[in-house]
């Protein structure tokens, strides 16, 4: 296994599948989240089922966590590695002139979408097990009702914290667009599928994250 990781295929093929595992990931929440827009009832019963199931909480939420923290140390070893060789390239001929902005600064975006993972962990995720596990409060009810819409919509009140999921789902949409195409040509897809997969990774990678930033937008002027 140790050697797998050494090599440098081994290294790509490790973080393209992570990379796919945690679109899977974004796809489902973003399912999910979207029912706060279109119907809170069913999104307070799915969040609250999402929350209790053991499945979800107990095998799926640590492999979760091992996968977000497995994908961006990957991600950065690699990006050591690339600036090393790269380094070498410019010293032969002009390195960039081969490769696009966002495929040379996928560290950066990648900051900023692990600082918007830690800021999100603190609005969604400390609460909610503070609430669980420290409280002992498994039943999801606030005076009479499910919690959940309720929170979600308090998040969103601060225009501060708004602005600071648009700036980061602007920036996850940049990494998509460079990161999906390296995932399928880190797996090895044909020439005959190369364009297929890159259309359909430029949809997911645009409308995933403007998913987000509407709804966010929408909870923020829709608050009651």
């Amino acid at each position: 296994m140790s050697g797998i990781f050494n090599s440098s295929i081994g290294r790509k093929i490790a973080m393209a599948l992570s990379a796919f595992f945690l679109m899977i990931f974004l796809l489902q929440h973003f399912v999910i989240n979207s029912l706060s827009v279109i119907n809170p009832d069913t999104f307070n019963e799915v969040s609250h089922f999402m929350g209790t199931n053991w499945l979800i909480q107990y095998i799926m939420q640590p492999v979760l966590i091992f996968g977000v923290v497995f994908h961006f140390i990957m991600g950065f070893i690699l990006e050591i590695k690339n600036r090393r060789a790269r380094q070498i390239s410019y010293a032969k001929n002009n390195g960039a002139a081969n490769s696009t902005w966002m495929s040379r600064n996928m560290i950066y975006s990648g900051m900023v979408i692990l600082a918007f993972i830690v800021l999100h962990f603190i609005d969604f995720w400390f609460p909610e097990i503070n609430t669980k596990y420290i409280q002992g409060d498994m039943s999801g009810m606030h005076n009479g009702e499910f919690r959940y819409f309720h929170e979600l919509q308090e998040k969103f009140l601060s225009p501060a914290r708004v602005a600071a999921y648009v700036i980061a789902f602007v920036f996850l949409a940049l990494h998509l667009l460079h990161g999906f195409t390296s995932a399928f040509q880190s797996m090895g897809s044909t020439a005959g599928r190369k364009k297929a997969m890159q259309n359909f990774g430029k949809a997911y990678a645009i409308i995933i994250p403007l998913g987000f930033i509407i709804i966010a937008l929408y909870h923020h002027l829709n608050h009651h």
